[in-house]
């Protein structure tokens, strides 16, 4: 499994959270995703790598603006 993690810039209520994580799940073939407002990010498990570009493209779609990637095995 690989845990990638998203930092976000924009996201401001828990309706935020919800809408990017939306964003995610409907973008990738993930066994989670869970986005947090507070601390400005969206952590993903999933089975294989995810594309950055295709990320940054979500999280863009989404009304938000990607600040960095980190990915780990777990």
């Amino acid at each position: 499994m690989i845990k990638t993690t998203l930092k976000i810039e924009g996201m401001m209520c828990p309706m935020c959270e919800a809408h990017m994580t939306k964003a995610i799940k409907d973008t990738f073939k993930v066994k989670n995703a869970e986005s947090s407002h507070e601390r400005g990010e969206t952590v993903i498990i999933s089975r294989e790598p995810l594309s950055g570009e295709k990320l940054a493209e979500a999280v863009q779609t989404a009304g938000y603006e990607l600040k960095g990637i980190t990915t780990e095995n777990v």
